[in-house]
């Protein structure tokens, strides 16, 4: 089976967000995504609300299930009680966890399962009783991958930054995609699936995919974004299936 697609719309609702206007439209580029074949739409609402806005989350899942009954909505974001509200409120298929400072650009690494193993045992388990998938953000650390399965989560995020930062460095990714490639195995020997995230790009994806045929989701925001803006997001959305052939 291809690895699904499921499209960051956070970048999107950023360029929104410069003005006191409607467009680019959150929904409306979501609908072509899916409509061009993405598997699903990824949203990270952060408390300050710079880009996803907290009233975007009913109309994304409104937009899934009246048109788009199979696509998944995926909400990511670090697991304070407000975030857990607003996941409970709009009913993702998944729940992503991230240990995000509120003040941090993007997300650049993964959790400290040592440190937050309870809390995020306790939250995974609400978040699953209310019948989501559960997936953890983890840095490419294989030791980790029994200490996340602890947590009760479903599936692992594999951080991609440092592997997708070596654009020009061809032996530094060859360094990087080795480290994946141990974390997912540890990831797959614990029991848990694994998705992918965060700089990759219709270059370095395709060896990524070779290297770990598995990956049942990768979430991908900016890099596609930026695409969008030469290709329109139709041409962006198709160069990204072909290269997970889907």
């Amino acid at each position: 089976m291809a690895t699904a697609l499921s499209v960051n719309l956070n970048a999107v609702a950023q360029i929104r967000n410069r003005r006191d206007l409607p467009w680019p439209s959150v929904t409306g580029l979501g609908r072509t995504a899916m409509r061009c074949g993405a598997h699903g739409l990824t949203v990270h609402p952060r408390p300050d609300q710079r880009h996803i806005r907290f009233s975007d989350l009913p109309d994304i899942r409104k937009l899934l299930d009246q048109e788009f009954p199979d696509g998944e909505f995926n909400i990511e974001g670090y697991p304070t009680p407000q975030f857990v509200d607003l996941v409970m409120d709009n009913q993702p298929d998944q729940v992503t966890l991230v240990p995000d400072d509120p003040a941090q650009a993007t997300s650049d690494h993964g959790w400290d399962f040592r440190k937050d193993g309870a809390m995020l045992a306790d939250v995974i388990g609400t978040l699953k009783a209310a019948g989501m998938r559960v997936s953890v953000f983890v840095n490419p650390e294989p030791a980790d991958m029994a200490l996340a399965r602890g947590t009760g989560t479903d599936r692992v995020e594999l951080y991609t930054g440092p592997y997708g930062a070596c654009f020009h460095d061809e032996p530094g990714a060859d360094v990087q995609l080795k480290l994946l490639i141990d974390t997912a195995r540890a990831a797959r020997e614990s029991g848990l699936g694994v998705n992918a995230g965060h700089d990759l790009t219709v270059d370095n994806l395709p060896a990524l995919c070779r290297a770990i045929p598995d990956i049942a989701e990768v979430s991908i925001g900016h890099a596609l974004t930026a695409l969008a803006l030469e290709h329109g997001m139709a041409g962006a959305v198709k160069q990204y299936l072909n290269v997970l052939g889907g």
